[in-house]
C-alpha cells in the first residue's frame, strides 16, 4: 500500500462525498470530515463542525490540524475558495478541489473539449457579484466554479488540482430526481422536453468518479483534469436504459426552441476529453458499459 495520508473531506456527508470517504479509509488514510453536520459520518472518521463561508467558524474547528492533502467537495465561489486558500495556507501541502464539466458552458464545440479550453490562471474574478444569493448562485453554478479555481490557481501555499467532474450517474442515494423524471413521464405518457437540436454529453458512474478522487488525492499533479467516462451520451440513449424499467415505457419526446427543458438534455454540447487523465494514470471506463446497472441503482432495480 502506498503511504497513509492524513486527508481533509470538506463536505463528504452524501452521494459521491460518502463514497470517497469510505474508498481512503480502505485505503488505509487518515480521515476526518468537515462539515455543518447535517448527517454523521461513517465509523473511524473524526468529524469537524464547522460552516466553511464563516473563516472564524473554519478556523476555530481545526484547530491546529495539518493535513497532507485536502479534499474539497463543497467549493461553489470565488469566496469560499478565497476563505480556504487563507485558513489551509501552512496547514496542507495540496488541495483537491471538486469542480464541473459546466465550466466549459461557452465552450460551444462538437469536439470533446480539452482542459486548456478554460486557464484558471486567466479566469477573471469578481468577488464582488452577489455570491451569498442562493439564486444567484444557482444560476452561476459554471462561472462560481470557475472564479473558485481562478482564486485557488493564483495563490501560494499550497498545491492545487481541480477535478471537472462530468454529471454523475448510479446509486440508490441519487437525490437529484433526474432520471426518475424521465421514469415519471414514460410512466403517464406526458412528452419529455428537449432542445430543438439536442446535444450528447459525457458522464461518470458515481463509484468511478469516487474511485478517481481518492486516486487523485494520493497523486502529485496540479491543475485541471477532466474526470469523465469515455463516449457520450444522448438523451434517447438514457431514455432508453430508463424504459427498461418502466412497464411498458416509451419516451416521446417534445422539441422547444425556447424555455425550460428536461434533465441532461442540452443546447450545447457537454463533451470532455479525458486524455489527460489517462496520462497521468487513470483510465476511465465507457459509459455505455455502465449505464444500465447505474439506472437500475436510481431507479430502484439494482441487485
Amino acid at each position: 500500500m502506498e503511504k497513509a495520508l492524513e486527508i481533509l473531506v470538506i463536505g463528504g456527508n452524501r452521494y459521491v462525498g460518502k463514497r470517497l470517504v469510505a474508498r481512503l479509509l480502505a485505503d488505509g488514510h487518515q480521515v476526518t470530515v468537515l462539515n455543518r453536520g447535517s448527517a454523521p459520518p461513517p465509523a473511524g472518521v473524526e468529524h469537524l463542525l464547522a460552516d466553511r463561508d464563516d473563516e472564524r467558524s473554519l478556523t476555530g474547528a481545526l484547530g491546529s490540524r495539518v493535513f497532507d492533502v485536502v479534499v474539497d467537495q463543497v467549493c461553489y465561489t470565488p469566496r469560499q475558495a478565497a476563505i480556504a486558500r487563507r485558513v489551509f495556507t501552512g496547514r496542507t501541502r495540496r488541495y483537491v478541489m471538486t469542480s464541473t464539466v459546466e465550466v466549459y458552458e461557452y465552450e460551444d464545440s462538437t469536439d470533446p473539449v480539452r482542459e486548456e479550453a478554460v486557464d484558471p490562471s486567466t479566469a477573471a474574478v469578481d468577488p464582488g457579484l452577489p455570491w451569498d444569493d442562493p439564486a444567484f448562485l444557482e444560476t452561476h453554478y459554471g462561472e462560481g466554479k470557475r472564479q473558485a479555481e481562478a482564486v485557488l490557481a493564483a495563490g501560494q501555499g499550497f498545491e492545487t488540482a481541480m477535478v471537472r467532474v462530468a454529471h454523475v450517474l448510479g446509486g440508490d442515494d441519487d437525490f437529484t430526481g433526474r432520471l426518475a423524471h424521465y421514469a415519471e413521464r414514460m410512466g403517464t405518457g406526458e412528452p419529455i422536453a428537449v432542445p430543438a437540436v439536442n446535444r450528447p454529453a459525457t458522464y461518470v458512474y458515481v463509484e468511478e468518479i469516487a474511485r478517481f478522487l481518492a486516486w487523485a488525492a494520493g497523486e502529485d499533479f496540479t491543475g485541471p483534469v477532466n474526470a469523465a467516462s469515455s463516449g457520450t451520451l444522448s438523451t434517447e440513449e438514457l431514455c432508453t436504459a430508463v424504459a427498461a424499467h418502466v412497464p411498458g415505457g416509451r419516451a416521446e419526446f417534445r422539441p422547444v426552441e425556447v424555455g425550460e427543458v428536461s434533465p441532461f438534455s442540452f443546447r450545447r454540447s457537454y463533451g470532455m476529453d479525458n486524455a489527460r487523465a489517462a496520462r497521468l494514470g487513470f483510465t476511465f471506463g465507457e459509459a455505455r458499459q455502465w449505464l444500465p446497472r447505474a439506472v437500475a441503482e436510481t431507479l430502484g432495480k439494482g441487485d
